[in-house]
C-alpha cells in the first residue's frame, strides 16, 4: 500500500489537514476550496504539515522549477516522524495534471494525484487511497463548482473564480493543456456565491480567471461587474488576469462608470517587441496594446497598471529586449512580474530554434527588474498627497499597525487606535517605499489639526 494516514493505520480517519499552495491566485482559491471540502468531512486545518494527517501540495506548472519544488516537498514529507508515521500526501494542481504519470513513478510516497478540474473528488480519492494510490487527472464535463460545499471564508477580501481554462494557445504556455478550454461559470451562481461572501463579512472580491475578461457566463465580464456592484455591503471589485485581446469597449466603460470597480488593471503584455509577440502567438501587437491602455486611461485617468514580462523568449535579440525596456518606461507600470523564459515540455516554444542562453536571460532579467522597480517606486511616490480609502486586511509588523490595500493595490501601513481588520479607513498617503506606502488616517490628522 502507498502509505496512508499519519498513524500508518488505514482504518483510522484523518483528523487534520494542511494545504500548501504554489503559484497563481487561481491556486490560492483552489487551495481554499480544497480546505472547505476537507472541513466538510469533519477535518480541521493544521498550521504546519508536521501536524497534519493529510498534506495537499497544490502545484503550479508555469515555471520550470515547479515540479522540482513538488518533489523536494515530497522528499521531506515521506520521512518518518518521531512516532514512525507520515502523512497522506496529495499532489494536486497543474503539475499533477501535466505530469501525473511521471509523479506516480518517480514519487511512490504520493498517495493521491488529482488535477485542478477534479479536486472536488478529493474526499473520495482520500478514501480510495486507504487501499491503493488514487489518481484523477481527468477533465470532466460536470463543473467541479457544482460539487463544492459552501465557502467558509471570513477575511475582508476574497477571490472568486469566474472563468477557467484558455483557448489562446500562447506558444510558451501550458495552461490550455492543464486547465482545459475556456469555460465560464453561470452568472447566477457567481452572484449567489458573492452574496454569501458578503454576508460573511467580505468587503472586496477579486474575480479570477486564466483569461478573466473572456468571461461569458450569460453576461460578459462588464455585465457581471455591474451586477456584483449592486450587492449591498460589497465595497470593492477587482479582476485578474486579463488578456489584451479581450479588453473590449464595454469593460473599458465599466472602469469609468462603476465606482466599486477599483482603478487597477493587471494586463500582461509579455514582451515589448511585436515580432516576439507574434512568435508567442499573443494575438496583439505593441501598438494595439498601447492603444488599449490609452483608452483605459481616457476612461479612468487615475488607473494603475501592472503587467507580466518574459525575457529570453526563443529568438529574442538585444533590440527586441530594448523594446521591452522602453514599453515599461512608456506605460509607467505601478507593478509588474517578470520571469526568464523556461522551456515547458509539449509547448511549441520548447522546440523553437534560437533558444537564448541562460546567462543572457539572467542579465536581461536583472536589467528589466531594475527598470520595473524604478517605475514602481515612481508610481508610489506619485500618490503622495492623495486621499483615499484603505481596506484593512491583516496585522502589521509593529504593535498597533494594520496593513491594507489602497484602491491602486498598494500595500498601505495604517496606525489608527480602535481600527480592526475589515474596516475601510480614509487616509492621506504621506510616504512611499518600493513596495508600500505610508499613510495617516484622516480622522487622526484632522483631530490633531483641530
Amino acid at each position: 500500500m502507498a502509505g496512508a494516514v499519519s498513524t500508518n493505520d488505514p482504518t483510522q480517519t484523518p483528523k487534520r489537514f494542511h494545504v500548501k499552495s504554489f503559484g497563481c491566485q487561481m491556486n490560492v482559491y483552489d487551495s481554499e476550496r480544497m480546505g472547505d471540502l476537507l472541513s466538510a468531512e469533519g477535518m480541521t486545518a493544521a498550521d504546519s504539515p508536521d501536524d497534519a494527517d493529510v498534506v495537499v501540495l497544490n502545484t503550479c506548472h508555469i515555471r520550470e522549477k515547479a515540479a522540482e519544488k513538488l518533489y523536494s516537498d515530497i522528499g521531506r514529507l515521506r520521512q518518518p516522524r518521531a512516532d514512525g508515521s507520515r502523512p497522506t500526501i496529495v499532489a494536486a494542481g497543474c503539475v499533477a495534471q501535466a505530469e501525473g504519470a511521471e509523479i506516480a513513478v518517480r514519487a511512490p510516497a504520493v498517495d493521491v494525484i488529482v488535477g485542478p478540474l477534479a479536486y472536488h473528488r478529493l474526499p473520495q480519492l482520500l478514501e480510495q487511497a486507504r487501499q491503493q494510490r488514487a489518481i484523477d487527472i481527468d477533465m470532466p464535463p460536470v463543473p467541479k463548482f457544482d460539487a463544492l460545499p459552501a465557502r467558509k471564508v471570513t477575511q475582508a477580501s476574497a477571490f472568486l473564480t469566474v472563468q477557467e481554462g484558455c483557448d489562446k494557445f500562447c506558444t510558451f504556455c501550458v495552461v490550455p493543456y492543464t486547465r482545459g478550454p475556456e469555460t465560464s461559470r453561470p452568472a447566477a451562481d457567481l452572484l449567489r456565491e458573492a452574496e454569501g461572501l458578503v454576508a460573511r463579512g467580505v468587503k472586496e472580491i477579486t474575480l479570477l480567471g486564466q483569461n478573466v475578461n473572456a468571461y461569458h457566463g450569460g453576461l460578459n465580464l462588464a455585465g457581471l461587474i455591474r451586477e456584483l456592484a449592486a450587492i449591498d455591503g460589497l465595497a470593492r471589485i477587482r479582476y485578474t488576469t486579463s488578456h489584451p485581446r479581450d479588453m473590449d469597449d464595454d469593460l473599458i466603460r465599466a472602469h469609468a462608470e462603476v465606482d466599486k470597480l477599483m482603478p487597477y488593471l493587471h494586463l500582461p503584455v509579455q514582451a515589448g517587441s511585436s515580432r516576439i509577440l507574434k512568435a508567442m502567438n499573443r494575438a496583439h501587437t505593441r501598438e494595439s496594446y498601447l492603444a488599449s491602455l490609452a483608452q483605459l486611461r481616457a476612461a479612468r485617468p487615475d488607473i494603475a497598471l501592472s503587467g507580466d514580462f518574459i525575457v529570453g523568449f526563443p529568438g529574442e535579440t538585444e533590440a527586441d529586449f530594448e523594446e521591452t525596456l522602453t514599453i515599461v518606461r512608456e506605460v509607467r507600470y505601478a507593478a509588474a512580474f517578470s520571469f526568464k523564459y523556461s522551456v515547458r515540455p509539449g509547448t511549441p516554444a520548447a522546440t523553437m530554434a534560437d533558444q537564448v542562453p541562460e546567462d543572457v536571460k539572467d542579465e536581461r532579467l536583472q536589467r528589466l527588474q531594475a527598470v520595473i522597480a524604478e517605475e514602481s517606486l515612481a508610481f508610489n511616490r506619485s500618490t503622495i498627497g492623495r486621499r483615499c480609502t484603505v481596506l484593512l486586511e491583516r496585522p502589521g509588523r509593529k504593535p498597533g499597525q494594520l496593513i491594507g490595500k489602497t484602491p491602486w493595490l498598494q500595500s498601505a501601513i495604517v496606525s489608527l487606535p480602535g481600527a480592526k481588520i475589515g474596516d475601510l479607513v480614509e487616509v492621506d498617503i504621506v510616504g512611499a517605499m518600493p513596495n508600500s506606502v505610508e499613510t495617516v488616517p484622516v480622522s487622526t490628522r484632522e483631530g490633531t489639526a483641530a
